[in-house]
């Protein structure tokens, strides 16, 4: 799950070993206990979903062997051919009758191009530098790209050239009485930044929003180009430059091009580059008046700074499996039932990762979402051997890279294997592994008026609207269901949901493994994970079954809960695509009633500017959200079928 709901959950684990197995392995060769202990494992009842078989899942694609399944990379490829395989071996079809991969590319890394180069000219007057000579008067200087400077991997490539100007930390926050850039001119300049903030990187510090580990840099340089400036250069906050995180680059899909060249810059390098020791640029950044800083200000004013940037993209492939049932029904198998959930997770770990070292660990992903996949691949078998009584059809559906931004199904939801004008319902699990106290969160409720009643009968008492997983009324039901009413959401139901399809969306809450290497799978519980899949079964089965197809109701607007990185003063509606990131920020939705779709935005819309804020990515978009206030209104400048438009939108307060 890419963002998800905030809830701790404990492990309950259920195993059943049959008797006469545990004497045929006492009593037979190795080989034949590997064997029979492999027939015994597939021998499960076929129209009842088996814990047995959810675990021996959840413990292959777990494993240390699939390294985590990140989007693109050869364990992510092998878990698909797992999941295909196991589509065929319960006799699904290929939707497209050749073949159950869904191939699609994405940009998966960068690396360094062959143009990149940095120069500047300054006159030395303070301080000597192991990369000139001692001899005061104008120098030129050219650093070596990887050693002692690098690119970011959001730079734009190309080149800049203009006069340096130190602006400490890179903050402007006068409500915290801290503006770096007040009283400092630095349009068309190149801007020089030190990391962290006067607090450090103090977590629970006034200004641990600007230093947010895997934001700061974006957010700085953000405000930089918002500023003027034509480049940025951080300082590196290592003695040895290698060991800073930033001296590799490591790309971001919510990030690619930041409008602007910007490098990271060893220590050593920076004072050549400044004229001044990283001792005096701290004090100055904390506001000291010392003579150093007076000295840094005159010098500065003589260096003038050239680097070009070259970061090439690389396209990554994956692909999402796909599976057939054939409804029975002569008339109503042309039309669809949807289930799917995600395969994808981490990796080796990485940007989203949420480990203190967030990078070389594998990141398992048992409940994210080697639980959800499991439970699919049951369903599949199950409802396999129950297809004489489904008159739609049903696929099942294996989505890829949703970590990177819910790719996979925005790729299908681009090129649909089946007419989504015939897709009648998409029922999608994501994280549910960890239930707990027959908690249940299923989203999605308001998306059609056949969801609550059904919800009702199915789980065996009235459902309680709630914001999360949180208790129902009594002991009687299934499950204790908490609802939501919105399609809009962190998992892959979202992009069915905007394309005017029925989502409804199984989550047992999020918890202290999420996103980190001991998402592990002996921390599953199987046998909860069963009864949301046979939960899943009869809801998608009475939908296919319907003499109607369900209606579709697009819900009133819900302002959403922001997560774990915060809200925002205001609210506005709209709804990032984090598939396509291009020069702007395309939308897949506004919310019903919100001030966007009262301003006249829909699904499509490129959003290039936002008051005076220059928008190119969701991190521009959260940047200006951010500074706008209640009640003020803004002009909004979109593209709209290659025009570009301008409209007035007012913020709400968010509630």
């Amino acid at each position: 799950m890419k963002i998800p709901y905030r809830a701790v959950n404990k492990f309950v684990q259920k195993t059943f070993v049959f008797s006469f197995v545990v004497a045929l392995m006492l009593a037979t060769p190795a080989w034949q206990r590997a064997y029979a202990q492999q027939a015994t494992a597939q021998k499960v009842a076929s129209g009842k979903v088996s814990a047995d078989a959810i675990t021996r899942h959840v413990n292959y694609l777990a494993s240390d062997k699939l390294q985590g399944r990140r989007a693109g990379t050869p364990p992510a490829d092998e878990a698909a051919k797992y999941i295909a395989n196991e589509f065929k071996k319960a006799g699904l079809k290929p939707v497209d009758g050749k073949n159950y991969l869904q191939d699609f590319s994405f940009i998966s890394g960068v690396k360094l191009g062959a143009k990149n180069s940095f120069e500047f000219h300054a006159i030395k007057m303070v301080v000597a530098s192991t990369f000139t000579n001692e001899t005061p008067g104008i120098v030129s200087t050219k650093l070596k790209v990887g050693t002692d400077f690098m690119p970011l991997a959001f730079s734009s490539s190309t080149p800049v050239n203009g006069q340096l100007v130190f602006v400490g930390y890179g903050i402007s926050a006068p409500e915290l009485q801290h503006d770096d850039y007040a009283g400092v001119d630095v349009k068309g300049k190149v801007v020089a930044i030190l990391r962290g903030s006067p607090d450090g990187n103090n977590p629970h510090g006034k200004f641990a929003e600007f230093t947010a580990p895997g934001l700061e840099v974006q957010k700085k340089t953000i405000k930089a180009r918002e500023k003027g400036a034509a480049g940025v250069i951080f300082i590196s906050e290592t003695d040895k430059f290698s060991d800073d995180k930033l001296s590799t680059m490591r790309h971001d899909l919510n990030f690619l091009d930041a409008g602007i060249p910007v490098v990271v810059v060893s220590k050593q390098a920076a004072e050549s580059l400044l004229g001044f020791s990283i001792q005096d640029a701290t004090k100055r950044a904390n506001g000291e008046k010392t003579v150093e800083a007076k000295q840094a200000n005159s010098v500065i004013k003589t260096t003038t700074v050239g680097f070009q940037t070259d970061v090439v993209k690389l396209n990554g492939k994956t692909a999402n499996v796909a599976g057939l049932i054939e409804g029975s029904d002569p008339q109503l198998k042309s039309e669809y039932v949807v289930i799917g959930a995600h395969y994808d997770h981490l990796g080796l770990g990485g940007g989203e990762s949420l480990e203190g070292n967030p990078y070389g660990k594998i990141h398992h992903g048992a409940d994210d979402n080697a639980s959800g996949t499991s439970a699919l691949l049951e369903l599949a078998r199950v409802m396999m051997s129950d297809k004489a009584n489904l008159k739609r059809s049903v696929v099942f559906l294996s989505f890829s890279a949703e970590e990177l931004g819910l790719l996979g199904s925005a790729a299908y939801t681009r090129n649909p294997l089946v007419p989504l004008a015939s897709t009648v319902a998409m029922l999608n699990m994501d994280m549910v592994g960890r239930l707990r106290d027959r908690s249940l969160f299923v989203g999605g409720v308001g998306t059609s008026p056949t969801w609550k009643p059904l919800l009702d009968k199915l789980n065996g008492e009235t459902v309680t609207s709630a914001s999360g997983p949180n208790p129902g009324n009594g002991s009687g039901s299934r499950f204790q269901l908490g609802t939501g009413q919105d399609g809009f959401g962190p998992s892959d139901h979202q992009s069915f949901y905007v394309k005017d399809v029925p989502v409804l969306f199984f989550f047992t809450g999020s918890h202290d493994d999420y996103h980190k290497s001991t998402d592990t799978a002996e921390k599953i519980n199987a046998e909860g994970t069963r009864q949301i899949a046979e939960f899943v079964r009869e809801i998608a089965t009475t939908v296919a079954n319907e003499p109607q197809r369900i209606a579709f109701v697009r819900v009133k607007s819900e302002q959403p809960n922001q997560g774990r990185r915060g809200g925002f003063r205001v609210y506005i509606g709209t709804v990032p695509s984090y598939a396509e990131q291009n020069d702007g920020l395309k939308l897949d939705g506004v919310r019903p009633g919100s001030p966007a779709e009262k301003a006249g935005l829909k699904a499509g819309d490129v959003v290039i500017k936002i008051a005076q804020m220059n928008i190119k990515n969701v991190y521009d978009y959260t940047a200006v959200l951010g500074e706008l206030k209640a009640g003020e209104e803004i002009e909004v400048v979109i593209k709209r079928d290659g025009q570009e438009l301008k409209v007035k939108l007012t913020p709400e307060k968010r509630q």
